[in-house]
């Protein structure tokens, strides 16, 4: 049997996924405190059952692991056969190395907790780094938006006039910086429908004394007279993908869309993507997209079939 819980971080999501599989979410109490702590409290019988709570640890971070810690350690009492979680958004993927000397490596940190709390599988949606699967022992998996994205993007653009057998010769996909060139090809690849295309790279130099600051200083591959469709995980101020949209406007694009699959707004992220050159923001539900967030360049897609076919196919015969 398959018990199905949701955290406070995206209940929305959690929804959506239980509407797909047919199945409720089950009940569980969250309290949270004056003094900032939780308490979690499972409100069903989960004797033997497989329990999986979704949950994003997205903004605020902390708060939100702290509810998938104490929820993995309410089924355990409960007696629950396996403990899943399902992560769309996995906070901390960007501390996934030592950038200067004396720094937490923090994913590693979070990857032991879940499995030091009972957690014996996790799923997440583009992981920031791919590598950081190699950090976990127990079963893990990394779940890919690109297609679901690139299928939205094809379809705008059609609604928008653009000529969908034109597509090889006026559209180019360009990686914002270095890091993201296998994301962007992957998203080229489903996006151009298996076709063969070089994709644009920006050459990106990150202010390490300077959080969310970035400068985009020179551009690879040729976006004279295309539309741009810049792919990035994550945005969160916003400034990276604004200045790899104006350099690719200085080398002649004719227009810019973004494909970002997280959207993890800082508090100033809105009126700089609002002011943008961009024309479009294609993004997923993998975080709660709170009222004052929400701009008229975002179209969001939701990750919940994609989640729930691979719980259907793993834990539903």
């Amino acid at each position: 049997m398959i018990k199905l819980f949701s955290g406070t971080a995206n209940q929305p999501l959690a929804e959506k996924i239980a509407h797909y599989l047919s199945l409720p979410l089950s009940k569980a109490e969250i309290v949270r405190f004056d003094n900032s702590e939780v308490r979690v409290a499972v409100k069903e019988n989960v004797k033997n059952t497989v329990s999986i709570v979704i949950q994003s640890t997205s903004n605020p971070t902390d708060t939100h692991l702290m509810e998938l810690f104490f929820f993995a350690d309410a089924l355990r009492r409960g007696g629950t056969r396996e403990i899943v979680a399902v992560i769309p958004y996995f906070g901390y993927a960007r501390q996934n190395r030592e950038h200067s000397p004396g720094e937490a490596v923090s994913v590693n940190v979070v990857a032991r907790f879940l499995e030091a709390v009972g957690y014996q599988a996790v799923f997440t949606v583009n992981l920031h780094d791919e590598a950081t699967e190699g950090i976990f022992s127990i079963t893990f998996k990394n779940l890919s938006a690109l297609k679901i994205l690139s299928k939205k993007a094809r379809e705008f653009l059609v609604k928008e006039g653009l000529d969908e057998k034109k597509f090889d010769q006026s559209v180019v996909v360009v990686s914002p910086d270095q890091g993201g060139i296998e994301r962007a090809q992957d998203f080229s690849d489903s996006f151009f429908q298996g076709k063969i295309k070089e994709i644009a790279v920006v050459e990106k130099k990150r202010d390490l004394e300077r959080i969310h600051q970035s400068i985009a200083l020179n551009l690879f591959g040729d976006v004279t007279g295309k539309i741009c469709l810049l792919v990035d995980d994550i945005i969160t101020s916003g400034s990276t993908i604004v200045n790899a949209a104006k350099l690719c406007l200085q080398r002649g694009a004719r227009k810019i869309f973004v494909v970002a699959i997280h959207h993890d707004f800082s508090a100033r992220a809105k009126p700089i993507l609002e002011n943008s050159p961009i024309e479009k923001i294609f993004t997923t539900d993998t975080i709660f997209l709170k009222s004052e967030d929400k701009i008229n360049k975002l179209i969001e897609v939701s990750v919940a079939s994609l989640i729930a076919e691979e719980i259907k196919s793993r834990f539903i015969s």
